[in-house]
Formats: C-alpha cells, structure tokens, sequence
C-alpha cells in the first residue's frame, strides 16, 4: 500500500469520527461557538506537534504565493467548517456528512479545471457515482426528517 493511501484512510476515519463526535458536541452549544472551540483545540494540538518536529518557520520564509493561498485556504475551511456545524446543528450527521464529502467530487472537477490534471475513466466514472450517491442521500424522503 502507498504511503498516502493509510494516511487517505486514516484521514476518512478521523472524519467519521469529526462528524459523530461533532454532532453530539453541537447539541448543546451554538454551532459557531462549537467551530471555534473545535479551532482552539487544533491549534494546541498542532503547535506543540510543529515545534517538537522542528518543522516552524519563520514568517519572513515562506512566499508570498503560499501565504495567499493558504490564507485563501484557511478562509475556506473556516467558511467550510461554519456551514458544516450550523447543518449539523440542524440535520442529522447521516445526511449532513454524506453531502458534505461531495466535496470529493468537487475536488476532482476543480482539479482538472484548474490545475490541470487528468481524469481516467474510472475515475470519471466514480465520480458519477458519487454524484448519484449524493442525490439518493440527499433526495427527500417520508421517512427522514
């Protein structure tokens, strides 16, 4: 298995628990308020991780072409995070998340569109099926709420 493969895994299953674990912590708290305590905690997490790795720089070292688009990227995912607590906060985790990883396609759309990668067939195929997936889970039902 590649390198990147355990750590895509690892990545879906903290995931899953991000949405199970979030969902029961928003039950009681203003999902804005739920994104910043969310916020804090990576960052007392991450900051000890980046120092003892000796992987800080300073400001001054990295380009101006990677601060704009990791503060672009960092914009992103607070606006992502937001929207993402707030349904939440409203639906249930079963729909909400479901949805909320159609990111996935988006990825793969905007990756070809904008960095210039290319789709093989299976790929584009599983990209319609993900599509189709998010409009079974997504369509109304009698019987969700």
């Amino acid at each position: 298995m590649q390198p990147w493969l355990f750590y895509a895994f690892l990545s879906a299953i903290f995931a899953a628990l991000t949405n199970i674990f979030g969902k029961i912590g928003v039950a009681d708290v203003n999902s804005n308020m739920a994104t910043w305590i969310r916020i804090v905690v990576i960052f007392f997490v991450l900051t000890p991780i980046v120092l003892l790795r000796g992987e800080w720089l300073a400001p001054a070292q990295i380009s101006s072409k990677t601060w704009v688009f990791l503060v672009l990227s960092g914009l992103a995912t607070g606006a992502s995070w937001l929207a993402y607590f707030h349904a939440l906060k409203l639906g249930q985790a079963s729909l909400v998340s479901p949805i909320d990883k159609s990111s996935v396609l988006l990825v793969m759309l905007m990756g070809v569109a904008f960095l210039g990668e290319h789709l093989s067939l299976k790929q584009w195929a599983g990209a319609a099926l993900i599509f189709a997936g998010v409009l079974v889970i997504a369509w109304p039902s009698s019987q969700t709420a």
